[in-house]
């Protein structure tokens, strides 16, 4: 099912429309190492004139971007800016107001079992099953998306080691802190083996070496051909873990491409500030220094 269109006569202010939408700063024309002449290469995720209005207030305003397959592909901005929506609006979680979205040119809208059956994700705030331990969280993932119980097994033990999880496997997740609880929502994610991870905010929480372990992990997936998008709004992980980003406020695109020609020879942070706009000024609180 196509995502409904809304009717100009109802919406005096409508979301701007896919052929409006401003155009980022950075595009990426093509993945690297594409030869010319050589057909492109599907990406990822393609998302086109994504829009979404909550009452009066526009939260993502038709964004359109291509994930390259193969790519660590941050997504950053300040609060607020739209990142969660549009994100839930691509991998099916929330109906857009208008606009299309595809996963390996799958339309998550017309053909959403085929195409989830691609991704695995980690949506900001999730609620899970808590009343299960964490093994069995993990097993009832694997068995909804009709894999073999011998097979889940493996991989159950798999995950659970490789996120630290083994000696409170038999806890249940209700009892999880939250970066553990944040681990066993990733660990439901990848059981399938998903070409595409879409993670909100998965470092949220969670401790340093926990943090150092699932890099690892995500790196070794995109080595191996994955892909992985990550929302944050931590700037320096972004850049340390990242070879692509767009930067969202407001809910609009305002640029997009490899790392190195978002940031511009600048710092991510630095640029983002200059992009995005909104630093205060500290002028105001000499009550701060009076002690």
């Amino acid at each position: 099912m196509t995502a409904p269109q809304p009717d100009p006569a109802l919406h005096p202010d409508p979301v701007m429309r896919p052929d409006t939408a401003p155009q980022p700063d950075h595009a990426l024309d093509s993945p690297p190492g594409l030869h010319p002449g050589a057909a492109p290469q599907v990406p990822a995720l393609s998302i086109r004139g994504l829009a979404k209005r909550f009452g009066g207030k526009i939260a993502v305003d038709g964004i359109s971007l291509d994930v390259p397959a193969g790519s660590f592909y941050g997504i950053v901005g300040p609060n607020g800016a739209g990142k969660t929506t549009t994100l839930s609006m691509a991998t099916g979680l929330l109906r857009p107001d208008f606009g299309t979205a595809a996963v390996h040119g799958v339309d998550v809208w017309q053909r959403p079992l085929e195409a989830k059956r691609l991704m695995g994700i980690l949506p900001d705030g999730v609620r899970l099953f808590d009343r299960l331990t964490g093994e069995q969280l993990i097993t009832y993932a694997g068995l909804l998306r009709g894999m073999d119980r011998e097979t889940v097994a493996t991989r159950v033990a798999d995950l659970l080691a490789a996120m630290d999880l083994q000696e409170d496997a038999g806890t249940l997740v209700v009892d999880y802190s939250a970066g553990m609880t944040k681990k066993i929502a990733l660990a439901s994610a990848l059981i399938h083996a998903p070409r595409l991870l879409v993670l909100d905010e998965p470092f949220e929480a969670v401790d340093p070496v926990s943090a150092a372990n699932i890099r690892s992990i995500l790196d070794s997936y995109v080595a191996s051909g994955g892909t992985v998008i990550v929302s944050s709004h931590v700037m320096d992980l972004v850049q340390r873990m990242c070879d692509h980003v767009a930067v969202v406020a407001n809910g609009r695109l305002l640029a997009a491409g490899t790392v190195d020609q978002v940031r511009a020879g600048a710092s991510l942070e630095d640029r983002f500030v200059q992009l995005v706009g909104g630093r205060s000024h500290t002028e105001g609180l000499e009550w701060l220094r009076t002690f």
